[in-house]
């Protein structure tokens, strides 16, 4: 009869942790993608790479017959024929607590700052279990975000995911720092992904601001960064926001951007040979945005919210390209900047006309509706007959709504338009509203 120690040392034996551990080694080298032989490991567990520059991390993310494709995390150096590689055991996770506020770290939690390393009591898992949608709470709250034009027009409600659709130099990031400045949420998560290393510290510095800073956390992968790297500061950042969310904190989450997250994957996936269907992006692009946007949200009774602001780069300032196509279909609104009306020097750019929040009818009271289908039907009107106006071919008296339009066209501007580090609370954003249209 088998005794309990000798049970235990069985289960023991068994546990991955303690198996020992075959190592394999380099065959192939392409592109992106280091290929191994030799030795066994699961998709999406790690790897050490032997170089000349000592160890790399790389990740698998996939495999044919008995050659595992990884990832590397950082830049390829160094690395030799039949270098070794060692699979690492263990369950892989993202350093997660109160200690992170204030912080700036890099895609697997590392820090950035140079203020020390972060001791945290606990760890979450990159890619966590679904929460079951019959069990988050509903979207019945707005969330103050500080700016009149949102806070007016396109209510926000807490747990919403949103959209923010603008091409380059349209002041995406001015407007992300604004809405960390103003927000009513007790933790904001900012996600750089892909952004030039420069910006990200002229958003830390100057943006975000050291009031601003010191309720965030910043996860920063700039442009250089491997797409393994870029791919884990877009899931590191949703694991910090779902860690603080289970507190019962609202959480803003503002992640820079969803498209810079689509690439990474798409150059992972073309590496390892999926084929590409929408443009060049493969299916498994496609696949990964919902997962990634749906791990936003409320959560369950007693926790908290994900208040998601997801921007959208449309390259030609093309709202039809296949990224911009899925996130619309996948959020719960889009806000869209305009390119004309930031030339024009109109901030926030928002082209109110072309956005829209899918849970303002929900969350704000008939009176602010229809004050906001009100500012709608006026900037339609002026839009269609600006023409008409400029060129001298509208005579004053013969459309009343025409006259009514233009008469409140440059008050609307003044709501509409607001300073860098204005910040305008909820209630104030509608007292505004009522008396620019009485």
């Amino acid at each position: 009869m088998v005794s309990l120690s000798e049970r235990l040392a069985t289960l023991k034996t068994d546990n991955l942790s303690t198996r020992p551990v075959a190592s394999g080694k380099l065959v192939r080298v392409v592109g992106l993608t280091l290929e191994a032989i030799g030795c066994r490991a699961p998709v999406g567990s790690l790897c050490k790479v032997d170089t000349l520059n000592g160890t790399i991390e790389a990740e698998v993310v996939g495999f044919s017959g008995e050659t595992l494709y990884l990832m590397p995390s950082e830049q390829i150096s160094g690395v030799l024929p039949g270098a070794r590689v060692t699979p690492m055991v263990g369950e892989q996770g993202i350093p997660v607590g109160l200690e992170l506020l204030g912080r700036v770290i890099d895609g697997v939690g590392n820090p950035l700052d140079g203020l020390g390393d972060i001791f945290t009591g606990q760890t979450a898992p990159f890619t966590p279990a679904a929460i079951n949608p019959l069990a988050r709470k509903p979207i019945d709250t707005p969330l103050d975000v500080g700016i009149k034009a949102i806070n007016g027009l396109l209510t926000v409600g807490k747990g919403q995911r949103i959209g923010l659709f603008a091409g380059s130099g349209v002041g995406k990031s001015v407007t992300l720092g604004m809405m960390t400045r103003g927000t009513t949420a007790q933790v904001v998560v900012v996600g750089l992904i892909g952004e030039r290393g420069r910006e990200v510290k002229e958003f830390i510095d100057e943006i975000l601001g050291k009031e601003g800073r010191e309720r965030s956390v910043v996860i920063a992968a700039a442009a250089d960064a491997s797409p393994l790297m870029r791919l884990k500061g877009c899931q590191t950042a949703l694991t910090i926001a779902e860690f603080f969310r289970d507190q019962g904190l609202d959480v803003l989450l503002l992640m820079d951007s969803l498209t810079r997250f689509a690439q990474a994957q798409r150059e992972i996936a073309l590496s390892v040979g999926e084929p590409p269907a929408t443009k060049g992006y493969p299916p498994s692009v496609f696949a990964k945005l919902p997962a990634l946007v749906e791990r936003a949200g409320n959560g369950n009774e007693g926790q908290g919210s994900i208040t998601a602001f997801f921007t959208v780069l449309t390259e030609g300032d093309d709202l039809q390209d296949p990224i911009a196509d899925a996130a619309r279909a996948i959020l719960d609104g889009h806000i869209v900047l305009s390119r004309e009306m930031a030339d024009a020097g109109h901030y926030p750019a928002i082209d109110v006309e072309r956005s829209v929040s899918r849970v303002m009818p929900n969350i704000v009271n008939d009176e602010h509706m229809l004050m906001a289908r009100a500012v709608r039907q006026v900037l339609s009107v002026c839009r269609k007959n600006q023409d008409l106006v400029s060129i001298g071919a509208y005579k004053p008296g013969t459309d009343q709504a025409i006259d009514q339009a233009f008469t409140l066209k440059p008050r609307l501007d003044m709501y509409l338009q607001q300073g860098m580090k204005d910040v305008v609370p909820y209630d104030m954003c509608v007292n505004m509203l009522r008396s620019t249209l009485q």
